[in-house]
């Protein structure tokens, strides 16, 4: 049964492949998970600070709607109640994006130290586009 094995190995041994070779594999799956992480994190943030902008925006407007009399909301005009509504519809949707990309990028940087942490060794290149 020995001669069986030491022939067929004879004809194909088994090689590992090179340690370098196993490092250059292992850092290019590691590069394209740092990558994946680093464009998510960097999307969310250009996504959070657009709406962010805009909300600033559309509370100032909705601040002036409001007027600054004591008793303004009295007689207030149809369209002006139409139009805060609208804005208080906005703002609460804006301001739950807002909370959910703030948790996304919480979570993103998470990603990024647990990835540094697990692989000390790995040191991302700049990556080259």
């Amino acid at each position: 049964m020995f001669e069986v094995i030491r022939q067929s190995w004879a004809n194909s041994p088994f090689a590992a492949r090179s340690a370098t070779r196993d490092t250059e594999t292992d850092q290019s799956r590691l590069l394209s998970v740092a990558h994946a992480i680093e464009h998510a994190l960097k999307s969310a943030e250009a996504e959070h600070s657009g709406l962010k902008a805009r909300m600033d925006d559309v509370l100032a407007r909705a601040a002036i709607t409001l007027g600054n009399g004591t008793d303004e909301y009295l007689t207030r005009e149809p369209a002006d109640i139409d139009l805060q509504n609208q804005f208080d519809s906005q703002i609460a949707n804006g301001q739950l994006r807002l909370e959910n990309l703030a948790r996304q990028m919480q979570a993103f940087s998470f990603l990024k130290v647990a990835l540094q942490t697990r692989f000390p060794d790995f040191k991302p290149a700049a990556r080259q586009s």
